[in-house]
């Protein structure tokens, strides 16, 4: 039998005024019963949400947000069990669609991924790596490739592209790119490095769950007033 929850109590406009605008959709939850989750982001707070009243629903919004902390050098608020923000003082609202997609649909994990921030590449079968430097006081990340490839620059530069486009990281020189507040976040790297390797296909796959999420908004409360 459901229990009574904060979302009993709020509509989606108080969610609004209360967490902020709604960022990221995930229309459904593999790890619980298929409901839907939200991020909201306020101030710089990032808030994960869902109008559903199941029972147990605080505990997986809490390991969620601890997800989303461990994947994505992210640090949680104090005295919450649902919001976070970046500790660098900078909100990556672009990343964030990947990163909510990853606490929500992959398996869990417990501690921060230490090996190498590596990727095979779907086009040339180099193996891609982004190695972190400091340079004049700000962290950015080399991309270089290993295996046989005619003109391995090519895919470099397309690398660091995906960076850009998916994480809004800033181009320094042709293989090395930064986030734009200078720090580093080797984790919410390691979850772009599979699409910006392929930019045509995470294009599809992110059409693809905006869809989801168009349907299944209606369960989310936004009719409610």
């Amino acid at each position: 039998m459901a229990t009574k929850t904060q979302s009993d109590r709020l509509s989606a406009r108080q969610v609004i005024d209360k967490y902020g605008h709604c960022l990221e959709l995930i229309g459904m939850d593999p790890h619980f019963h298929e409901v839907s989750i939200g991020l909201y982001v306020k101030d710089d707070v990032a808030t994960v949400w869902t109008f559903s009243p199941l029972d147990g629903v605080r505990e997986r919004l809490s390991q969620i947000r601890d997800q989303l902390v461990l994947k994505g050098s992210m640090t949680a608020v104090d005295g919450t069990h649902d919001q976070m923000m970046f500790a660098c003082g900078e909100f990556h609202a672009v990343p964030m669609r990947f990163l909510l997609r990853a606490a929500v649909e992959k398996e869990p994990i417990e501690v921060e991924d230490p090996s190498p921030l590596t990727v095979r590449d779907i086009k040339s079968r180099m193996d891609m790596l982004a190695t972190p430097e400091e340079i004049d006081g700000r962290w950015a990340y080399r991309v270089t490739a290993k295996g046989d490839f005619k003109r391995p620059e090519i895919r470099i530069r397309a690398m660091v592209g995906g960076f850009m486009r998916y994480g809004d990281l800033d181009r320094l020189e042709p293989d090395l790119g930064s986030f734009k507040c200078g720090r580093r976040h080797d984790a919410l790297l390691r979850i772009l490095m599979p699409y910006a390797r392929n930019v045509s296909g995470a294009e599809d796959s992110l059409e693809a769950e905006d869809m989801r999420g168009q349907l299944t908004t209606q369960t989310l409360g936004f009719s409610q007033s």
